[in-house]
This record gives structure tokens, sequence and C-alpha cells, in this order.
């Protein structure tokens, strides 16, 4: 591979990183309240990719599209995975936004609420990166395409180690960079001061997305 190709190649996913989807408000959401908890989250996310990204490298996009009940099964698992997180979101957040008593939005600042006691334990902010990200299979998918015009037809051991390594900690620093941006005393503030409409619009992404695989999903099993 071509250190020319190498580079879109990483252009590529940089590109790929910064579109908006569950995994980039799942890491916004987390950035807003706890750095550190941002950064497990981003830890999590890598864990899940680096299962897509070896799978892609080693030919599991073609068994996918060989069987795409596999697929749709996955997609069914994950979507249903995603819209449950989605409802616990919009569950949170909708009490907050409408006030029973005066039939009117709350636009007042929040405080920044205990990380720990809002958002859980790192270990289990780890997991629900790790789960957030393995329930989007449509990932092999993105990675096949951008890799089968860069890659060379029978890629050496060495050389499909080196990409999965390389995608994982590009990945890594750019989700990193945006939750210690995000994270900082003047961003999080503002973005709390904003109250639970950061929360409602990750909880109706989640569900989106998640009603966009389960249909996904349906329509590969049933074809």
């Amino acid at each position: 591979m071509a250190w020319t190709a190498f580079g879109t190649l990483i252009l590529l996913n940089i590109v790929g990183s910064l579109s908006p989807g569950p995994d980039t408000f799942f890491l916004l959401r987390l950035a807003t309240r706890s750095r550190t908890h941002a950064i497990a989250g981003v830890a999590g996310i890598i864990t899940g990719l680096s299962v897509w990204v070896t799978l892609t490298v080693f030919g599991a996009a073609a068994l996918l599209s060989t069987y795409p009940s596999i697929l749709g099964i996955i997609q069914l698992v994950g979507g249903s995975y995603l819209t449950w997180m989605g409802y616990r979101m919009l569950r949170s957040a909708l009490p907050e936004l409408f006030d029973a008593r005066s039939f009117r939005f709350n636009a007042e600042a929040r405080p920044i609420p205990d990380a720990e006691e809002f958002l859980g334990t790192h270990a289990q902010v780890y997991r629900q990166g790790i789960a957030t990200n393995l329930s989007n299979p449509k990932v092999v998918m993105y990675f096949a395409a951008i890799l089968a015009p860069l890659m060379p037809a029978n890629p050496s051991p060495l050389l499909a180690i080196g990409i999965v390594v390389a995608i994982l900690v590009q990945t890594f620093v750019v989700f990193s960079t945006i939750c210690v941006f995000v994270s900082t005393e003047k961003i999080r503030k503002a973005v709390l001061r904003t109250g639970p409409w950061f929360d409602l619009l990750a909880g109706v992404v989640f569900v989106l997305a998640g009603i966009a695989l389960i249909y996904e999903g349906t329509i590969h099993l049933i074809n």
C-alpha cells in the first residue's frame, strides 16, 4: 500500500469519525458531564471498533454480503439496543424540559450534576461504549467501502495489522480530542445551559438510528 493510499484512508476515517452518529452523541453527552467518563466511553468505542475493523480487514464484509441474514440479525439486536438507549435518554430529558405545573419549558441553566450519579461508574460507561459501537454493524460496510479501493488484493498479515492499528489509534485521538475540548469548563457550562435539550437531541438520534437498523435488519431477514 502506497503512502498516498494510506494517507487517503486515514483522511477518510477522520471524516467518518467526525460525522454525527450514535458514537459521537454518546461521547458528547459524557463529555459535558465528566472528562474521565468521556475517555472511558472512547475506550469502549475503540474496543468495539477494533472488532469491526479487524473483521473488515480480514474479509467479514464479504461474509455478510454473502449471508445477509447474519447482518439482519445483528442489525435487529443492535437496533433494539440503540432504541432502548434513546428511550432512556428521552425519559430522562422530557420531565426536566416540561414543567407540568406551569406548562412552561424550563430554560434555566442546570448545575453540573454529579458525574457518577448521573452517568454511572467508569466501567459501566466503558461497557456502554462497547455496546453502542457494536450495535451498528453498518460500520463493517463503511470500512469495506473505504478499504476496498485502497488495499491490495491479498494484503500481508503485517499490512493488515498495521491498517487496523492505524485506524484505531487515529479514531482514539480524534474522539479523545473532541471530548477534551467539549469537557473544558467553558464549553461544558455552555452546553449544560441549554438544559436537557442536548439529552433530548441525543435520545432522538439514538431512537432514529435504532429504528433504521431494525427496519434494515427486518428487510434482510425477509428477503
